[in-house]
């Protein structure tokens, strides 16, 4: 069934893919051990590792954010000017990179509300790793032009998950920004609109779903294994977001799951 539903991949580009997913996975993981990235609001909670923290260059976190999907949001438009030719499903995997990124800095500028800063060499790794997955997207779907298409055709479904995840994640992020009343606020509440009243993370739900969507349209290993990888290591951040609601509100419900209604 695999190989209905995957282009044909060389033994480097297999053994690519299956690093690829292992080190996503292994941030998830790293995740729910409590070594969390510097972006993140869970960085040092418990920690005794705030001064070392404070001694590194910092950027406003808004900036940063910005930053850290600007160049991939130009490689994916660049993309269109140095591989203008293709069949659709090419076409197709351009495009759902170039607008999940735009989606993402149209976020940073317009939705999200921030505080405090972050660390130059943590956005250094996090651009360069975004950087790298997304191009890698891009020119793998590059190198399967000619090449006979899986027997299986996903890309259609995978249009309609693609669209379904990134809408679902914009509108969740939207609610979450809303619960903030001015920037650079530090106060937290519990979400409840949308699918907040099922999991703490809907919005990583959504994502997942317009990764899933992505490797639908694009249907190479590697796609399967950035999506596979990227629902690993969202799963650790719901878990340790539940958890941090958990010890944060007393109220918190505890029927709320983490990610997958009524299940995790």
């Amino acid at each position: 069934m695999l190989v209905q539903t995957v282009f044909p991949s060389s033994l480097a580009a297999t053994a690519i893919s299956g690093l690829t997913l292992i080190l996503l996975a292994i941030l998830g993981v790293l995740e729910i051990a409590g070594i969390h990235l510097q972006y993140s609001k869970f960085f040092n909670v418990g920690s005794s590792s705030n001064s070392a923290s404070s001694k590194k260059i910092k950027v406003p976190s808004k900036v940063g954010m910005f930053l850290l999907y600007a160049p991939t949001f130009l490689a994916g438009l660049a993309s269109f000017w140095l591989f203008p030719d293709g069949d659709l499903r090419f076409l197709l995997v351009k495009s759902a990179v170039t607008l999940h990124f735009f989606k993402r800095l149209f976020e940073v500028l317009f939705i999200h509300k921030y505080s405090g800063g972050m660390a130059v060499d943590t956005m250094i790794i996090i651009l360069v790793s975004y950087f790298t997955l997304s191009s890698s997207l891009i020119y793998t779907q590059f190198l399967t032009q000619g090449l006979p298409q899986p027997s299986v055709d996903l890309k259609y479904p995978g249009i309609v998950f693609f669209l379904i995840g990134i809408s679902g994640n914009f509108y969740h992020h939207y609610l979450l920004s809303k619960l903030r009343p001015n920037k650079g606020s530090k106060d937290y509440k519990i979400p409840t609109r949308g699918l907040f009243g099922l999991v703490i993370c809907p919005h990583y739900l959504f994502e997942i779903l317009g990764f899933l969507g992505l490797s639908l349209i694009s249907q190479t290993l590697y796609s399967f294994s950035v999506s596979i990888g990227s629902a690993f290591y969202l799963m650790g951040r719901s878990y340790v977001t539940r958890k941090w609601y958990l010890s944060k509100f007393e109220d918190f419900p505890k029927e709320v799951k983490a990610l997958i209604p009524y299940v995790f």
